[in-house]
C-alpha cells in the first residue's frame, strides 16, 4: 500500500454495520464527516458499505426502508468479520466507520492492528441512539477507535468519565449529534390529528407488557375516533433489527379481543416520512423521540410500565416529557424541558448544521498524518485475559487478531467456482437466520414454560 502522503485525492471510506439502524448511522455518519452540510458526498469522496454477516444481517426491505442513505443498495456487500479486514488490506481505505454492537468493535480493532498496516485508515465509531445500559462495558469495547462520537454534550462528558475512571485515553470522544436528525419543523395542518407510537423491537421486553402498551394504544383510537392512531413497527415477524424482537406487535394485534378500530394502523417505513406527518409522538424510550424533538413535534414518554433502567425510560428524568396514556388519554401534552435538551444534542435551537464540524475537523487533522499510531484498545490478552479471547473468537480471530486457522477463505478460482460457493454461502446465511430468527425464541419461550 502506498504512504498515506502519496494516496490519490479521493477519499475513500468503508462503512461496516451489522444492523438496519447501524447502517442508517454508519452511513450517514460517514456523509456528515466528509460533507459541510449533510448532504450527499463531494466527488472527491467514495463511500462503500458492508454488512457484517450476523443474525442481524438487514434484508434488502430493510435497507430500502432506512432511506436514502447516499449509498446504492446494490452496491452493499455482506462480509464475515475476516473478509472484512481482508477488504481493508487490499482496497486501502482512509477512513473506516465500524458502525456495530461493542464486541464486534473490538475484534474490528485488534484485527486491524494485527494487519499491520503501513498506512491504516482512521478508525470512527460510536452509539447508534441513546446510551441507557451497559456503559461501561459498550464504551470499553469501543476504546482504542481514533474517534469515538458522543451523541450530545451529555454523553460526551460520561464517556470521558469512564475512560479517565479506568486510566484509558479519553482523547479519542468528540462530541457530535445523532447523524440522521433532519426534516421540516412540525406545522399543524387543519383536519390532521396523528398519533404515533414508536415500537421498540426489545422494551418492553415480555408479553404482558408489550400486549398492555397494544391494548391502550387501540383503546385510545377508540376514545379519539377523529384521531389516526398509527402503530410504527421496525421490523416484519422473522426480520431482526438491532435488537431480538421476539413478541412482534403484528401477531399480538392479531389476537387482541375486539379487533382493530378502523383509525388504527400499523405501518412501516421510514421514520422521517411518518413524522412528517405526527402531531404527537409516543414511546417507551425509542431514539424516535429525540428524532421528533429535534423536529419540535410533541413528545411523550410513557411512564406507565414505571420508570426504570430496563425500559430506558430513565434516560429522560428531567426532560419534562415523561407521562402516562391515562393523561394522554385526557388530552395532556408534555413540554419539553429546554436545559435538558440542550444537553441531549437534539439541537433544535438551529445549531445542528454545526454539530459534527469538531469530529470532521478531527478526521482530516488525522488523515494529515504521514502515519498514525498503531490502534491500542484498553482490552489487551494482558488486561482482559478472560474476557477478550471469548469476544475475539466469535469472530474467527484469535487472541492477537489474527484470523484463527481456517477462517480466511480462499480467493476464488473462477467465475463458476465463485458462483457455486457463494450459493452454498446464501443456504446457509438463510438457514442461520432461520435458526435465530425463528426457531431459537420458540425453544428460549419453551424453556420458560
Amino acid at each position: 500500500m502506498p504512504p498515506r502522503t502519496e494516496k490519490t485525492s479521493t477519499l475513500r471510506v468503508a462503512v461496516l454495520a451489522d444492523s438496519d439502524t447501524r447502517w442508517k448511522w454508519g452511513a450517514l455518519t460517514a456523509r456528515r464527516l466528509t460533507t459541510g452540510d449533510g448532504g450527499a458526498p463531494t466527488p472527491r469522496t467514495e463511500i462503500s458499505g458492508l454488512l457484517l454477516r450476523g443474525r442481524a444481517t438487514p434484508t434488502p426491505r430493510q435497507l430500502a426502508e432506512v432511506g436514502d442513505v447516499g449509498i446504492d443498495t446494490d452496491r452493499v456487500r455482506e462480509v464475515t468479520a475476516v473478509e472484512f479486514l481482508q477488504t481493508v488490506r487490499d482496497e486501502g481505505y482512509d477512513v473506516v466507520v465500524l458502525a456495530l454492537v461493542g464486541g464486534a468493535v473490538q475484534a474490528m480493532l485488534h484485527g486491524l492492528a494485527a494487519l499491520r498496516l503501513s498506512a491504516r485508515p482512521v478508525v470512527v465509531t460510536g452509539y447508534v441512539g441513546v446510551v441507557y445500559e451497559k456503559l461501561a462495558d459498550g464504551l470499553l469495547l469501543r476504546h482504542g477507535a481514533d474517534v469515538v462520537l458522543a451523541n450530545s454534550r451529555h454523553d460526551a462528558e460520561r464517556f470521558r468519565a469512564v475512560y479517565e475512571g479506568v486510566g484509558a485515553d479519553a482523547s479519542a470522544v468528540t462530541e457530535a449529534a445523532l447523524p440522521f436528525l433532519g426534516g421540516a419543523p412540525h406545522t399543524p395542518e387543519q383536519g390532521r390529528d396523528t398519533v404515533v407510537f414508536a415500537a421498540q423491537p426489545s422494551v418492553p421486553a415480555s408479553r404482558a407488557d408489550r400486549t398492555y402498551l397494544l391494548r391502550r394504544l387501540v383503546e385510545h383510537a377508540r376514545l379519539h375516533p377523529q384521531r389516526e392512531v398509527l402503530l410504527k413497527l421496525r421490523s416484519k415477524p422473522g426480520e431482526h433489527t438491532t435488537h431480538i424482537e421476539e413478541l412482534p406487535y403484528q401477531r399480538l394485534a392479531e389476537k387482541l379481543p375486539g379487533g382493530l378500530p378502523p383509525n388504527f394502523r400499523l405501518v412501516y417505513g421510514h421514520m422521517g416520512e411518518v413524522l412528517d406527518r405526527t402531531d404527537l409522538l409516543v414511546t417507551v424510550s425509542s431514539t424516535a423521540a429525540l428524532e421528533s424533538l429535534h423536529r419540535r413535534i410533541p413528545t411523550a414518554v410513557l411512564t406507565d410500565l414505571g420508570v426504570r433502567e430496563t425500559l430506558g425510560n430513565h434516560h429522560f428524568i428531567g426532560s419534562g416529557l415523561l407521562t402516562s396514556w391515562d393523561h394522554l388519554d385526557g388530552g395532556a401534552h408534555p413540554e419539553p424541558d429546554a436545559a435538558w435538551l440542550a444537553g441531549q444534542g437534539v439541537a433544535a435551537d438551529g445549531t445542528y448544521a454545526t454539530a459534527y464540524d469538531t469530529a470532521r475537523a478531527r478526521v482530516t487533522a488525522l488523515l494529515a498524518q504521514d502515519r498514525l499510531p498503531e490502534l491500542a484498545p484498553y482490552y489487551t490478552p494482558a488486561t482482559a485475559p478472560g474476557y477478550l479471547p471469548g469476544i475475539l473468537a466469535r469472530h474467527h480471530l484469535a487472541p492477537d487478531g489474527h484470523p484463527l486457522p481456517g477462517a480466511a477463505a480462499p480467493r476464488e478460482t473462477g467465475r463458476v467456482r465463485g458462483a457455486v460457493r457463494e450459493a452454498v454461502r446464501d443456504a446457509a446465511r438463510g438457514a442461520y437466520r432461520h435458526g435465530v430468527q425463528r426457531v431459537a425464541p420458540v425453544i428460549r419461550r419453551m424453556g420458560e414454560l
